[in-house]
């Protein structure tokens, strides 16, 4: 494991237990990411540029609507009934906010590395 990784590991533990923000680091090139009680779980991500993130509506009646508006990069999956599924490939190196266009409280924080 590269020492990086395992920084962004102790980091991620120490913010899951402290209550604050937990990032999880992705070393394979695809997550999976779920929208659920009206939140993205989990709500931050590290991953290295090319990952596929597979964002699943996972809320039995609410339908949502993932986008990201940056300058360099963005996204639009459209509606997503409950069960639909999107995937986002991240080759941009940044961070990237990935809203709900339906619920404004939200928010999954994305770090791409750029290495």
């Amino acid at each position: 494991m590269r020492p990086s990784t395992i920084a962004c590991l102790a980091f991620g533990l120490l913010g899951a237990m402290s209550g604050g923000l937990a990032w999880a680091t992705v070393g394979a090139p695809s997550l999976h990411v779920s929208q659920k009680g009206r939140a993205f779980q989990p709500n931050a991500l590290m991953v290295p540029r090319g990952a596929n993130v597979e964002i699943v509506n996972d809320d039995g009646d609410l339908l949502h609507h993932v986008y990201i508006d940056a300058p360099d990069f963005t996204f639009d999956s459209g509606d997503l009934r409950p069960g639909s599924r999107t995937q986002v490939v991240f080759n941009v190196a940044g961070t990237f906010a990935v809203l709900c266009g339906i619920h404004p409280k939200m928010k999954l924080t994305v770090r791409v590395d750029g290495r």
